[in-house]
């Protein structure tokens, strides 16, 4: 019974050496594996590095991670830029008015300025007021007029005429002529106490030609050197327009 065992045994281990071997025909899946692996390898293009050149390898390479959170971190503590100043809006404003001898003196101390097209002058036709009358307005005829002349009679009031002619004045009551609005001011208090309260104050004068002023899109240094020379000519007023 042990030399049976002995012999299959024996026989085991020697078939076992000719499979390995290739005696009982290739190894198919050896050979496929070892297809596989070699190109994998590529021993050919493999470098051996020292130890001190593996350590210079990595030096770069750890440098860059440590580097970049302080890099992220300097970047988010940086602190954002300023807005930028909101530009100043430019004026636009009315000067005005001037007569022909102020206009040119306003125009000549300008003339530094350079303002071009920004500037530009406008003809208004205005009077020249050189005295101011204490009137009743033009009545709707003579008849009516002598009526309201009866009525001042009643209240004391004796000074006055009735104004004729072909004029935009013709049938109205004068109560008097001041050279300064403040006289006839204190006349129109006057007649107001006895009971005329029709009356008025009227600017008397020829028609002239005076001018105007408009200036556009000017800086802030510029609209202050316009009113300053403005005031200086005549006080001329000065007015924000669109």
């Amino acid at each position: 019974m042990l030399r049976f065992v002995f012999w299959s045994l024996l026989f085991l281990n020697a078939a076992l050496f000719a499979y390995a071997q290739g005696f009982m025909g290739s190894n198919k899946g050896s050979d496929e594996e070892r297809a596989r692996i070699k190109p994998q390898l590529e021993a050919g293009r493999l470098t051996l590095l020292t130890s001190e050149q593996a350590e210079a390898a990595k030096t770069p390479a750890a440098a860059a991670q440590a580097s970049a959170p302080a890099a992220a971190a300097e970047e988010a503590s940086a602190p954002a830029p300023a807005p930028a100043a909101p530009a100043k809006p430019l004026a636009c404003i009315d000067v005005g008015t001037f007569s022909a001898g102020e206009s040119k003196r306003f125009e000549s101390r300008l003339a530094a300025l350079d303002l071009g097209e920004r500037q530009s002058r406008q003809a208004v036709q205005a009077q020249d007021v050189t005295s101011y009358l204490v009137n009743i307005p033009p009545q709707a005829s003579k008849d009516a007029a002598d009526r309201k002349a009866g009525e001042l009679r009643e209240l004391g009031v004796t000074n006055f005429f009735i104004m004729s002619g072909d004029s935009p004045m013709k049938w109205a009551i004068s109560l008097g002529v001041f050279k300064t609005e403040s006289g006839a001011q204190t006349l129109l208090a006057q007649l107001n106490k006895l009971g005329v309260h029709s009356a008025r104050i009227t600017p008397r004068g020829p028609q002239t030609t005076r001018y105007a002023y408009r200036f556009r899109d000017i800086e802030a240094a510029a609209r202050e050197r316009i009113v300053s020379v403005a005031d200086a000519v005549s006080s001329a007023e000065v007015k924000n327009c669109r």
